[in-house]
């Protein structure tokens, strides 16, 4: 049967081969490949694209919330440190407020020695200027309740500072100058009748009522020029008979100590000769043209709590001792309230210490000139003379360190110091006070209607200590 046109046509399009397959070999086939490739490779790259920019917008919301933050915690910061601040700020007031009620109560005796000590260590060997100084903080506490004691004592240290670096050169080699004042007395013919007038009141000190009967020590180096005649005075006062605070000799023999109503004039007692019945008849050693370092304490009236012991050291030796044959000076009585002739922080002539001999008020008897307060002066040398307003000394430890460190012991700086004139100026008319008061002494000579006819011819006289 033969086949149809419509049947051969199908046969011959099922065996037609597509045209494009005919015509493909093996380049062409890897060449599709690659391109097919290609653009899946573009398609994965713009999908992480679009990732990563996905991931930069919600970087960019997490920074803006982040500054958000941050300001928020800056601005609580800076109130925190402000809050801090102010914090600070009033805890110092308090504190200061505190330090200032405690000096204006304690000024009488022991706050401003105490803070110049710190202060003065603190500062050392090195002068400074009013700003430098202010930096030390017992500084600047002393100037805000004070500024007058606070520029003294500024002025004073300094000035003590000085006189420390103050070198000369002998044989090659620096050594400190070292200076004391020399006084003729009021007794040989040609006496000027010289001596040192202070404004340091053992009765009231501070200024504030503070008396030395509440205790004391002094410390001092005399050279007797003299030790032949009747009471020599190396410095002190009298403002009545109960109102004594003296320090000298009576003759080549005794000593004479004052101290209140108590009165020394007698032989001493020698620690190594013995204190049996006699043995209190013992010289005091001073010779002339000799120097000798004196420790005289006081343990305080009874009624401050004080045992009213007197002691003497010299050279470092104790020289009156209670208990020993003869009694000693037994207890002194210092009534704070019979210091100035009878009424209580009544100042009269007698009541500032004089160094070369002593002030004494000129309406009790015992010498006083009428019109001047000077008497019982010294032909003698002074020097280095300190006085605290503690009893430090009871065993002759004190006693001891300040004779052994001689002419380079320094005082300064020593709990309890009140008063302590070094005569180391060498030259001028004023000796000053170290001390926290700053009670300067004036160097003069008796001129009064009623002295000898040569008195005022000249006042006491500089010389290096030899």
């Amino acid at each position: 049967m033969s086949k149809t046109l419509k049947e051969h046509l199908e046969e011959f399009d099922g065996n037609f081969e597509d045209p494009v397959s005919a015509v493909r070999n093996p380049f062409s086939e890897n060449l599709f490949s690659s391109v097919s490739q290609l653009n899946q490779d573009i398609k994965n790259r713009d999908e992480i694209i679009e990732g990563k920019e996905q991931e930069v917008e919600k970087l960019k919301s997490q920074i803006v919330i982040m500054e958000k933050q941050k300001s928020t915690l800056e601005k609580d910061l800076n109130k925190s440190m402000w809050l801090e601040n102010r914090v600070t700020l009033a805890t110092k007031k308090v504190y200061d407020d505190k330090v200032k009620t405690i000096i204006n109560e304690n000024v009488d005796s022991r706050l401003v020695p105490i803070l110049t000590a710190v202060a003065r260590k603190k500062q050392g060997n090195q002068q400074l200027t009013w700003g430098g100084w202010l930096a030390i903080p017992e500084n600047r506490y002393l100037y805000e309740v004070n500024k007058d004691i606070a520029e003294k004592i500024f002025e004073d240290t300094n000035n003590l500072i000085g006189l420390k670096n103050k070198k000369r050169t002998k044989g090659g080699s620096a050594v400190d100058e070292i200076y004391a004042l020399s006084f003729t007395g009021d007794t040989a013919a040609d006496s000027r009748l010289d001596y040192v007038e202070t404004t340091f009141n053992p009765d009231s000190y501070d200024g504030a009522g503070t008396g030395l009967n509440r205790g004391f020590t002094v410390s001092y180096w005399v050279k007797p020029l003299e030790v032949t005649g009747d009471i020599f005075i190396a410095f002190g006062k009298r403002s009545q008979n109960d109102g004594r605070f003296e320090f000298g000799i009576k003759n080549k023999n005794k000593i004479n100590i004052g101290i209140g109503g108590a009165h020394k004039d007698d032989n001493t007692h020698k620690a190594g000769l013995g204190w049996e019945a006699g043995d209190d008849n013992v010289a005091h050693g001073a010779e002339v043209g000799k120097w000798n370092h004196w420790v005289v304490t006081y343990g305080g009236d009874n009624d401050v709590g004080g045992d009213r012991q007197v002691r003497v050291w010299m050279d470092g030796v104790e020289i009156l001792k209670n208990g020993a044959s003869g009694g000693g000076m037994g207890t002194a009585n210092w009534d704070s309230g019979k210091q100035n002739n009878g009424i209580e922080d009544d100042v009269n002539q007698g009541s500032y210490l004089f160094f070369g001999g002593r002030s004494v008020w000129a309406g009790v008897g015992d010498g006083g000139n009428a019109g001047s307060p000077y008497n019982q002066g010294w032909a003698c040398s002074l020097s280095e003379v300190a006085i605290y307003n503690v009893e430090k000394d009871e065993d002759g430890t004190f006693a001891n360190e300040v004779y052994n460190g001689g002419t380079n012991y320094d005082h300064s700086g020593n709990a309890g110091l009140v008063g302590y004139w070094k005569f180391n100026e060498g030259s001028g008319n004023t000796v000053k006070d170290y001390g926290p008061y700053g009670k300067d002494g004036t160097l003069t000579s008796d001129t009064s209607e009623n002295a000898d006819p040569h008195a005022g011819s000249g006042i006491p006289i500089w010389s290096r200590r030899t």
